[in-house]
């Protein structure tokens, strides 16, 4: 309980991402990207939306749903307003193509590198968080403690890239 009890306060007194960004520049790209878990079983998906910034490889905005045009639109729409201006990139899922902008957003593979850092990025989440590893006994069985311990993890993520860019 005490560990629940400081994660759920720790949660609740968190500002808000963006205090955690590097400053936006003109000339940043966005790399979006999902990834799935699940909350109990297998056969309840949880899919995590991340947008990443290429520069500072911090994430901009992410979201947990399903893998609807809806998540992907909730996503855009926590997404800053000066980043939403930015070039970006996604997998070929069609999803982005009916939700992102087209004059700014590309869809392209794997294979172009274009989005590299969102694809290194889901495996660092994968590595640090025993929740989102596919085999485990670390699954979460209520969305709320999925929500939380993924969130701490991003906010703490950003906050240290954000103080070596303070300290530099």
């Amino acid at each position: 309980n005490t560990i629940s009890e400081w994660c759920l306060d720790r949660w609740f007194n968190l500002p808000k991402l963006e205090t955690t960004l590097i400053p936006f520049r003109k000339d940043d790209i966005l790399e979006f990207d999902e990834l799935w878990s699940f909350v109990y079983s297998k056969d309840e998906k949880e899919w995590i939306w991340l947008c990443l910034s290429r520069r500072t490889r911090q994430i901009i905005a992410s979201h947990i749903g399903d893998r609807s045009a809806e998540s992907c639109k909730t996503l855009w729409n926590k997404i800053p307003k000066d980043y939403k201006k930015c070039k970006s990139y996604s997998d070929f899922y069609e999803v982005y193509q009916a939700v992102l902008p087209k004059r700014t957003h590309k869809m392209v593979g794997k294979d172009s590198g274009e989005t590299n850092h969102i694809e290194r990025f889901n495996n660092t989440l994968r590595q640090r968080i025993g929740r989102l590893v596919r085999s485990t006994l670390s699954f979460s069985k209520i969305s709320f403690n999925y929500l939380i311990n993924l969130g701490l993890f991003i906010f703490d993520y950003n906050k240290a890239i954000y103080e070596k860019f303070q300290n530099a």
